[in-house]
């Protein structure tokens, strides 16, 4: 289920929103140029961490292999702070929606987190 093309899309906007999550609490909880840098800042280093830390083939080559434990840490991490950082920013729905949706996708991808953990391959 979890190469399946709709939940991948779901997937890559949960990965945007996500991003966007970092970016407007950068920027609604810091003034001037800080609340810019932060606001930018963050969200391009959760991109460069989300993309570098990569287990082998899962899809792509992985610049920075590591053991599927460690992935499924980089993102429970990356949307667990998203949740917290949209909380913090005074989006108490948003956090809640974005945090069900993730959990839902991740319900979804059973053979993906399977794989991750135990090494046993999608079917």
């Amino acid at each position: 289920m979890s190469n399946n093309p709709l939940n991948l899309v779901l997937r890559f906007i949960l990965e945007l929103v996500g991003l966007y999550a970092f970016a407007y609490w950068g920027s609604t909880q810091f003034d001037g140029a800080l609340g810019w840098l932060i606001g930018l800042g963050l969200p391009v280093l959760m991109a460069v961490i989300w993309g570098t830390f990569r287990v082998p083939n899962d899809p792509k080559h992985a610049p920075v292999p590591v053991a599927g434990w460690v992935r499924l840490l980089i993102e429970a991490g990356f949307f667990g702070l998203a949740v917290a950082l949209w909380h913090q920013a005074g989006q108490p729905a948003s956090a809640l929606t974005f945090g069900a949706v993730v959990i839902v996708h991740y319900l979804l991808a059973y053979d993906r987190v399977r794989w991750l953990l135990n090494g046993i391959p999608s079917t």
